[in-house]
């Protein structure tokens, strides 16, 4: 084992292992060391600038679930735009579930918003369950904000899917659009344009939500579809 390998090895915690296996279904319960995220993210702190970076970078695939999340934390850590893209299509062929997925979060794609919608369109477009889903987080955090565009929804809206990870993204993703952009998402509700699974489950997100109005709730409470009406 590397000493990056060994270090996961030494911060093993059994009974997180055991919390975390519960939480992510379909991934063996011995391939989870139970390393917190807060600790592994420590670490890749620590390592990102030491050169068996590199070298466990390149160690595709990964055993363990914690080597993957560590991996995942490691590139969220590069600066280098054109690098961290390249990182990212190399790890997400081997994401098998959604904790790994969703802790990939790459800080270089802030400065990058021009060149990373293109990268959304295609990691979205992908027949990948975890590519899919990361692509579609990814217009979530950066573009319902400021560089919003109302043609954007029309990337998760076409979206069809029987996999469950890739619809609750696309309710989530519906939900936050509601809390932040509601003019130009409510009419994605309103004219049906959505699977009813996440019809109805975005409603149910965007009524849980603190920054949905009681009003809103209300009116969105009124658009819930029965699956007959599909």
């Amino acid at each position: 084992m590397t000493t990056i390998q060994k270090q996961l090895f030494e911060l093993k915690d059994e009974k997180n292992a055991q919390f975390q296996a519960k939480l992510t279904p379909g991934v063996d319960r011995e391939l989870f060391l139970g390393v917190r995220v807060p600790v592994a993210r420590a670490l890749a702190k620590q390592y990102i600038k030491n050169p068996e970076c590199e070298e466990f970078l390149n160690e595709l695939p990964h055993k363990y679930f914690d080597e993957n999340m560590l991996h995942v934390l490691l590139v969220s850590e590069i600066k280098e735009y054109d690098r961290c893209v390249d990182e990212i299509d190399k790890i997400l062929p081997y994401v098998d579930n959604w904790a790994v997925c969703d802790v990939l979060s790459p800080k270089v794609f802030k400065k990058n918003k021009d060149r990373l919608i293109k990268k959304i369109y295609e990691w979205s477009g992908s027949k990948e369950t975890y590519t899919c889903r990361f692509g579609i987080e990814m217009l979530m955090s950066h573009f319902l904000d400021d560089d919003f565009k109302a043609e954007y929804l029309e990337l998760p809206a076409g979206i069809q899917s029987e996999e469950y990870y890739v619809n609750m993204m696309l309710a989530w993703f519906f939900a936050t659009a509601l809390a932040k952009q509601w003019e130009a998402s409510v009419v994605y509700l309103e004219e049906r344009r959505l699977d009813v699974w996440v019809h109805n489950k975005t409603i149910q997100k965007a009524c849980e939500s603190y920054r949905i109005t009681d009003e809103q709730k209300s009116y969105l409470r009124s658009l819930k579809l029965k699956a007959s009406l599909y």
